[in-house]
């Protein structure tokens, strides 16, 4: 049975970091932490890091407003 990419990088990070730092580092993509933070912790580069960060998730922004604009725009929106 072939795996995809993306398990075949996690089971790796998994088989040379452990579980606890994967949980630990999917926990630190949630919190927005730098990627020089992470790589520190782990002594790898940023680089690798932003790999990772991208390989095991994305990042989703959304723009919200604010109540005071909402009623400046009659809550049309």
């Amino acid at each position: 049975m072939k795996t995809n990419p993306r398990e075949r990088v996690a089971r790796n990070f998994i088989k040379r970091y452990g579980m606890t730092r994967f949980r630990e580092t999917i926990s630190a993509f949630g919190e927005k932490r730098s990627g020089a933070e992470i790589a520190k912790k782990l002594g790898v580069s940023r680089e690798r890091v932003r790999q990772w960060r991208n390989i095991f998730g994305e990042t989703i922004t959304t723009f919200r407003l604010y109540p005071e604009t909402k009623r400046l725009l009659g809550d049309r929106v």
